[in-house]
């Protein structure tokens, strides 16, 4: 039955019609998921990437806030300058071989003591939710918290430390750890290292967990030893895991500010002075904000290289496609 024209008109107008819907539908949805992370992306646009921004720009001028003759000007002639400062500072050198030492030392005594407590965790078969809780604990303080703490304890008049080491007959005399060096500097080691081991356990352990049963199973049908079992199939099975542990790990360690502001203020006479605490100094006490924001982009530079570098070292575990 032939339709009539206007039916065939109708007809067309109703093709024409669901396209046009249908077109305007696949818009919509292309664009709704921009549309939803745009209000996180503008605010993490004001929070982070424009104080980092300008931050760089602050840095190749000579602004300084206690004299009124320099300007935040950018002067391609002059714009080196701080960076140039930096390079012949003694003080900035040692600050910056104080950070990478503290970095190394704690991040590695940080996942090994990390790495044992993960293995001895989940061999536990009863209570081990309420050792999670416990081991949470210090995740909960406050890194500012955690400086005080441990100012009191390695304190040279009242800390718990001397008073330990006199009532065990260890020292005959009180010591000052946190102005004689090294032990100022393992005394924030040893904070450090006391805050960040539990949020680190806890990713290991999880990883461990979740590790294919019957590749060990095998192994020990095989007669393979404990530790070869650990070495050859734990190991690289938690490499994933243990990347990212120590990427975050690497990038709090790098944020230790509060715990060496507290406990040593970076003194006496710069002995656990770190890139930060110099940076932070330059900028309140000196005012100095071009220079500390140049030394701030160093730590910032060195950061990006050793994250870049831990996130190379993911892909190739193939976690990351």
């Amino acid at each position: 039955m032939a339709l009539t024209e206007p039916a065939k008109r109708k007809i067309n107008a109703v093709d024409a019609s669901d396209r046009t819907g249908s077109s305007a539908f696949h818009r919509t949805q292309r664009w709704f998921p921009y549309a939803m992370i745009a209000p996180a992306i503008i605010v993490i646009a004001l929070i982070v990437f424009y104080p980092m921004l300008y931050s760089v720009y602050v840095s190749f001028t000579p602004f300084n806030l206690l004299r009124p003759t320099t300007t935040m000007v950018f002067k391609t002639a002059t714009m080196f300058r701080n960076y140039q400062k930096l390079i012949d500072d003694p003080v900035f050198w040692r600050s910056l071989v104080d950070t990478i030492i503290f970095l190394t030392v704690t991040v590695n005594l940080s996942y090994f003591i990390a790495l044992g407590l993960s293995q001895l965790m989940a061999k536990v078969t009863r209570g081990q939710s309420v050792m999670r809780t416990l081991l949470m604990i210090p995740m909960m303080f406050a890194p500012v918290l955690v400086g005080f703490q441990f100012a009191w304890f390695f304190n040279a008049t009242v800390g718990l430390v001397n008073n330990a080491a006199l009532s065990l007959g260890l020292l005959s005399e009180p010591k000052a750890w946190l102005v004689d060096q090294p032990t100022g500097m393992i005394g924030i080691m040893i904070a450090s290292i006391w805050m960040n081991v539990p949020m680190l356990t806890i990713i290991l352990l999880a990883g461990t967990l979740s590790l294919p049963q019957e590749v060990f199973e095998a192994a020990q049908v095989d007669g393979a030893p404990a530790w070869q079992r650990f070495r050859n199939i734990t190991m690289p099975l938690l490499q994933p895991f243990t990347l990212i542990a120590l990427t975050v790990l690497s990038l709090d360690v790098a944020r230790a500010y509060d715990i060496v502001r507290i406990m040593t203020g970076g003194g006496p006479a710069h002995r656990t002075e770190m890139i930060w605490t110099n940076a932070g100094r330059l900028a309140t006490r000196d005012s100095a904000y071009g220079l500390a924001s140049a030394m701030s982009m160093v730590g910032v530079v060195l950061g990006i290289a050793f994250t870049l570098y831990l996130f190379r070292q993911l892909v190739k575990s193939r976690v990351v496609y």
